[in-house]
């Protein structure tokens, strides 16, 4: 019988067993590429920005509005602001963000050191909102001996004619009430469409109600849109708020101060704006017989 040789390897120790399949292993699994960190300083960084962002926008949302409250009042406070110094003839305006008027309780600041003379009071907006208070409003004032004006919000992308039909239609002006309102604060379109649609709605005002509109804006929106002789011929009402004094170098008629007038009779909020001239003249400014 012949003896055939065993040509199986004779079994290798367990420790290079061991170190074989080590080997196997790691060629069989790729390193995965090691992710730079950031930087700790760079993430402090970050996180800082984040903060400083939220704080400004609180700033500037939450307190910037009522900062005015706190500066030093050199002149008299009333209504819960530094009522602005030199002028005699207060007014509000209003809408439906005030709620309930009680008008009764508003009238008695006519007793006071700065008695309210006037109040615009918020029509329509666009081409088809009414506002759901001006009735109501509207007629109060009047039965209260307010001097009343009613104002238009404008909206640059409706139709100017549409937009001023809209108002002919919603309000009725008597003999006694201020001119018409138009409320431009939103430039939509380009400056050039914006003005001609502007002054189409304008025009239109004027020839129903026979007098000159009011031209209500800030004071940046009409530097930076409406600086032009065509709209300097309006009676202009500034919205200008937290300031001292109006910084405006043209003519103007009314300014409205600030938003966060506290008046008795108003649960909200109010707009505070005076008149630039006397009573007197600003009863020559209202539509006549």
């Amino acid at each position: 019988m012949v003896r055939v040789k065993n040509t199986r390897p004779a079994p290798a120790s367990k420790k290079a067993a061991a170190k074989t399949a080590r080997r196997t292993t790691q060629r069989k699994v790729k390193k995965k590429p090691q992710q730079r960190q950031m930087p700790s300083w760079f993430r402090h960084v970050i996180a800082g920005g984040i903060v400083c962002l939220f704080l400004a926008a609180f700033f500037y949302f939450f307190i910037y509005p009522y900062s005015y409250r706190w500066k030093p009042c050199y002149g008299f406070k009333a209504y819960g602001v530094c009522m602005p110094s030199g002028y005699a003839v207060h007014g509000i305006d209003v809408s439906h963000h005030q709620g309930d008027i009680d008008w009764k309780m508003l009238a008695q600041t006519r007793q006071g050191k700065f008695p309210i003379h006037f109040v615009f009071m918020k029509a329509s907006e666009g081409g088809d909102y009414g506002d759901k208070s001006f009735a109501a409003n509207f007629d109060s004032a009047q039965s209260h001996g307010f001097i009343r004006g009613a104002y238009h919000f404008y909206n640059p992308k409706t139709d100017p004619i549409r937009q001023a039909d809209f108002f002919i239609h919603s309000v009725k002006l008597d003999s006694g009430d201020l001119p018409p309102v138009l409320d431009i604060e939103k430039k939509g379109k380009s400056e050039e469409q914006l003005r001609h649609d502007l002054k189409l709605w304008l025009d239109r005002i004027e020839q129903h109600y026979k007098v000159k509109p009011i031209l209500y804006t800030s004071y940046k929106f009409k530097l930076r849109y409406l600086n032009d002789s065509v709209f300097n011929s309006y009676p202009y009402w500034i919205a200008h708020y937290y300031v001292d004094s109006v910084k405006y170098k043209g003519d103007w008629k009314f300014w409205q101060h600030t938003d966060v007038g506290v008046l008795p009779g108003i649960r909200e909020k109010v707009d505070l704006n005076i008149f630039n001239g006397s009573l007197e003249e600003l009863r020559s400014m209202t539509l006549k017989e």
